[in-house]
C-alpha cells in the first residue's frame, strides 16, 4: 500500500544487520501481524522520515519500533521513496521510535540527550502523521602546517564540543586525531554543535641541547644554536594559544567546516628541578587549563652536567601550568600547584605546593542485605567531572587518593543500580548535607549511608488542561546545589505523561519545561523560577513502588 516499504521483526535491537539481508533471514512476505508480537490490534503508527535540515524525506531509512515495556524485540521497516513508514494492527501501548540511515544521525522521535517521546496508541491520539527527523552527519577536517607553510606531520589535534547536558554549559574533550604525512586530520560523524580544535606537535627541528650552569640560572650550551631549542605552544583554531582565546566553529547538519591551524614556534624554557638528598622522587609532570579540562604536557629531563641531583626539564613553551607531584611509593598524586613558567632556568619547588588529600571512605547500605558484588565510589566535582572513582572491597572499604581541595559529590554505581547518598559522619559525628569537603593534606575517613531509588513516580505534563509532549521534567531535590546526584528527569511522551524512575526518599518539587533541552537550567538563579510554579512532594523512607501524581504538573514556558 505505501510502495516498497518493507517490514522485519529483529529479536535484539543493534544486531547489526542491514535490512535487505534481515529481511532475507527473517523473511518478509508473512502478514506484519504475523510477524509482529506487538500487533493484532487496531491502532497505527504512521508518519514521514525527513532531513531534519531540509525537511526532505529520506528513503531507504530504517524506521523501528519497540513496546517500551519489552525493548528487545522491535519491528523494523524501510522507508518507501517518499520518506513513508507504517505500522498498523498495533494495541494500546508506548512505543520507542526510532530511525536511521546511511551518512545521518541515528535518532528516536524528538529526542534530546538520552531521552526522547514515546508514541502512545489509543483512542483520540493521532499517532499516523509523524515526522521523524533525522540528522545529517557533519564533518570537520583541516591541515596543520608549521611556520614556513609546510604540512605539520604527526601533530596531535584535539576536539572539544561545547556541552549542555544535565543542566550547566561546559565545553569537553571529544576526540582526538594524528595528521597524516600532508599534515591532513579529520573528525567524521559529528553532531551540530559549537566545536573547538586545538593541536599540540614538536618542530622535526628542535634540539634539546644539554645545558652547562654559568652560574646565574642561564646555561650555555656549546656548539648549538639557541634559535634550535623551540617548541609550539598548543595552538587553536583562529591562532589563539590560550582556551579562552579559541575561535568556536558553529556545525551546522551536514557542514563541512574546514579548520587549518598554523603553527609558530617560540623558545623552549629549560626548568631545573633539585632531587632532594638521598630521597626517593617522581618527576614532575605538566598539565594545562584547557576549556573544562586539563590537558597532559609532554616535558623532555636529563641529568644536569652541572651537579647529579639536579635534574633538567626541557621542550616546554612558556605559559601558565599546573606542575604536579606524585608520590615515588603509591603513584598517586602527592602536590600541585598552578605556576607562571616565564623564563629559563627557573627552579620548580617540590616543597610547597598544595598537598593531595586522601578520603578512607567505609560504605553502608543499611535497607540491603549485604553488599552489591560489584561497587563502584567517585567523586564528582562541580563541572559534573569525575576525579576519583574505584571499587568497593569487599567489607565496604575503599580509599580514593590523589585528591585535590575542593566540594565533591559521591557517586555510588552498582550497574545497572544507581545509588544516593543520604548520610555522611565521621568518627560518629554527622556531617551536613551530602557533599564531601575536602581541605588540602587532609586524611578524611568517613562512613557512607546509601540508599537505592525504590520509588517509581509517574504523571501527565499538561498546559492549559491539554497535554504536552517533549516537555523537560525535573524532580528537584529540596537542596539543589549540594543533592545534585538525586535529581531525576524524563522527557513527557506522546499523551504528556512521564516517569521518574529510581527515586530516593526525600522533599522535592516537580517541574515541567517547555523547550528546555540544551539549557543552563541547572545555572544558579535559574531554577529556582520554575520551583515557584512547581509541585511539592515528600517520598517517605518506607515507600516502594509505584507513585502516580493526582494532579498533572504544570509545563511552563522556558
Amino acid at each position: 500500500m505505501f510502495g516498497t516499504a518493507r517490514l522485519v521483526r529483529i529479536g535484539f535491537i543493534g544486531l547489526g544487520l542491514t535490512l535487505p539481508y534481515a529481511s532475507a533471514i527473517f523473511g518478509t512476505q508473512n502478514s506484519p501481524s504475523e510477524q509482529n508480537p506487538i500487533s493484532n490490534g487496531r491502532f497505527k503508527i504512521a508518519g514521514t522520515v525527513v532531513n531534519s535540515v531540509d525537511g526532505e524525506p529520506l528513503g531507504q531509512a530504517r524506521v523501528s519500533i519497540a513496546d517500551t515495556t519489552d525493548r528487545a524485540n522491535a519491528v523494523t521497516l524501510i522507508t518507501s521513496s517518499n520518506g513513508h513508514f507504517e505500522f498498523d494492527g498495533l494495541k494500546i501501548g508506548k512505543f520507542a521510535l526510532n530511525g536511521a540511515r546511511r551518512g545521518f544521525l541515528p535518532g528516536a522521535y524528538d529526542q534530546h540527550e538520552q531521552y526522547s517521546t514515546a508514541i502512545v496508541t489509543g483512542k483520540g491520539l493521532d499517532t499516523e502523521h509523524l515526522v521523524l527527523r533525522l540528522t545529517p552527519f557533519a564533518v570537520i577536517t583541516g591541515t596543520v602546517f608549521d611556520e614556513l607553510g609546510d604540512p605539520a606531520r604527526n601533530a596531535q589535534v584535539m576536539l572539544f564540543r561545547e556541552n549542555h547536558s544535565g543542566g550547566i554549559n561546559r565545553i569537553v574533550r571529544f576526540g582526538a586525531e594524528t595528521t597524516d604525512d600532508q599534515g591532513a586530520y579529520e573528525f567524521p560523524s559529528l553532531a551540530p554543535g559549537s566545536y573547538f580544535v586545538s593541536v599540540t606537535a614538536r618542530p622535526w627541528y628542535a634540539v634539546r641541547p644539554a645545558y652547562v650552569s654559568t652560574g646565574n640560572g642561564a646555561g650555555s650550551s656549546p656548539g648549538v644554536a639557541r634559535a634550535l631549542d623551540v617548541a609550539y605552544p598548543t595552538t587553536y583554531f583562529g591562532g589563539a594559544t590560550e582556551a579562552e582565546g579559541a575561535t568556536a566553529l558553529e556545525v551546522k547538519g551536514g557542514d563541512r567546516a574546514q579548520a587549518d591551524v598554523h603553527l609558530n614556534p617560540i623558545p623552549a624554557l629549560r626548568l631545573v628541578f633539585r632531587v632532594p638528598e638521598g630521597q626517593r622522587y617522581s618527576m614532575p609532570t605538566f598539565r594545562k587549563r584547557v576549556f573544562d579540562s586539563t590537558e597532559f604536557i609532554q616535558s623532555e629531563a636529563t641529568q644536569s652536567g652541572s651537579s647529579p641531583n639536579v635534574i633538567e626539564l626541557t621542550g616546554i613553551p612558556a605559559g601558565r601550568y599546573i606542575v604536579q607531584f606524585t608520590d615515588p611509593q603509591s603513584g598517586q598524586l602527592a602536590q600541585s600547584s598552578e605556576v607562571d613558567l616565564v623564563r629559563d632556568g627557573q627552579e620548580l619547588d617540590s616543597e610547597h605546593g598544595e598537598l593531595a588529600a586522601t578520603a578512607k571512605l567505609s560504605v553502608k547500605i543499611p535497607r540491603e542485605e549485604g553488599l552489591p558484588r560489584q561497587l563502584f565510589v567517585g567523586l564528582q566535582d562541580s563541572r559534573r567531572r569525575i576525579v576519583a572513582y574505584k571499587p568497593v572491597d569487599a567489607v565496604g572499604r575503599v580509599m580514593l587518593e590523589g585528591l585535590q581541595a575542593g566540594k565533591y559529590s559521591i557517586l555510588a554505581i552498582s550497574p545497572p543500580k544507581l545509588y544516593s547518598v543520604y548520610r555522611i559522619s565521621s568518627q560518629g559525628t554527622e556531617i551536613p548535607g551530602q557533599e564531601l569537603t575536602v581541605t588540602a593534606g587532609s586524611s578524611l575517613d568517613l562512613t557512607i549511608y546509601l540508599v537505592a531509588g525504590a520509588v517509581r513516580i509517574e504523571g501527565f505534563a499538561k498546559r492549559n488542561d491539554k497535554a504536552v509532549a517533549g516537555a523537560m521534567v525535573i524532580l528537584v531535590p529540596k537542596d539543589p546545589r549540594s543533592d545534585v546526584q538525586i535529581f531525576r528527569r524524563d522527557q513527557s511522551d506522546f499523551d504528556g505523561s512521564f516517569v521518574l524512575r529510581d527515586v530516593i526518599p526525600g522533599s522535592y518539587t516537580i517541574v515541567a519545561v517547555q523547550d528546555a533541552w540544551d539549557f543552563a537550567w541547572l545555572e544558579p538563579g535559574v531554577l529556582a523560577r520554575y520551583i515557584q510554579h512547581g509541585q511539592n512532594l515528600t517520598i517517605g523512607e518506607l515507600m516502594k513502588g509505584s507513585f502516580h501524581l493526582p494532579d498533572p504538573v504544570e509545563v511552563q514556558p522556558r
